[in-house]
């Protein structure tokens, strides 16, 4: 599928005008075709362009990708660099953002996809790093109806935003969607006891999930530039599997109202 890409820069009462980068898929000879839409979220580092080019893959399956810049209250929408200075600024302004500045960027980015003519109505949300906290906070939204976390940082910490101590895994409860949470094993940004409570979380709230480890992925391991050296391409096609998966079942299919499921059977 062909994209088109353009950008919004939309008011924010944080402060700022948040950039929201739109990639748009596009079908020749079919002007008032729809697609759902997805919420991209970016890394500590904006909208990169690994970020964009995932967002490019998305779309390019039939989703209307929206990319909010995150920093807009400390800076423009230009991404930062992968190297220390670029990395410090990010962490920086992780925890100088406040957490209503973060939910209300997710607010508005989909309050946008909505307003598309072109759009369904049916909201999911993705993200890697910063970006999948992000995610998982924007499916506290009813609106979004399927959400893939890469890699969430910070979540089993509570420590996002000002004051580091958000609510996220508190209000897990809230979560109306379907959930993927995906990590790599070697992940040191979340440690095992991190990742098992977040599952527990979950399993406890009885949101519907899934939950992957990957036994030799490290952090950011999709992240497709080799500055840090974790990119793992085989691992991150998989894991764009379970992304589409959940996707086309949850976004693009009419199940109609759910129901009670059926029981399993404990036989072979």
């Amino acid at each position: 599928m062909l994209i088109e890409e353009s950008y919004v820069d939309v008011a924010t009462q944080a402060g700022g005008d948040m950039r929201i980068f739109i990639f748009h898929p596009k079908i020749d000879g079919y002007p008032k075709a729809k697609f759902p839409g997805v919420v991209v979220f970016s890394e500590i580092y904006q909208v990169t362009g690994p970020v964009a080019r995932f967002a490019r893959q998305i779309a390019s399956h039939g989703y209307i990708c929206a990319a909010p810049s995150s920093y807009h209250e400390f800076t423009g929408p230009e991404a930062l660099a992968y190297d220390g200075p670029g990395t410090d600024k990010g962490n920086d302004w992780k925890v100088a953002k406040k957490l209503s500045a973060y939910d209300e960027d997710a607010t508005l980015t989909i309050d946008h996809l909505l307003s598309l003519p072109t759009c369904t109505g049916r909201i999911g949300a993705t993200g890697m790093c910063l970006g999948g906290h992000l995610a998982y906070r924007a499916a506290l939204d009813e609106r979004v109806a399927a959400t893939v976390c890469y890699f969430a940082t910070d979540i089993h910490s509570h420590s996002l935003g000002e004051g580091m101590n958000d609510d996220s895994l508190a209000r897990t409860g809230e979560v109306r969607g379907e959930v993927v949470m995906i990590f790599g094993k070697k992940d040191n940004h979340v440690p095992p006891a991190g990742r098992d409570l977040i599952r527990k979380t979950l399993h406890d709230a009885g949101v519907t999930f899934s939950f992957y480890e990957v036994a030799h992925a490290q952090h950011a391991f999709i992240r497709d530039e080799l500055s840090k050296g974790r990119y793992d391409p085989a691992i991150a096609g998989i894991c764009f599997q379970m992304l589409l998966e959940l996707y086309v079942r949850a976004l693009r299919s009419d199940l109609g109202p759910s129901a009670a499921a059926s029981k399993i059977e404990d036989v072979c």
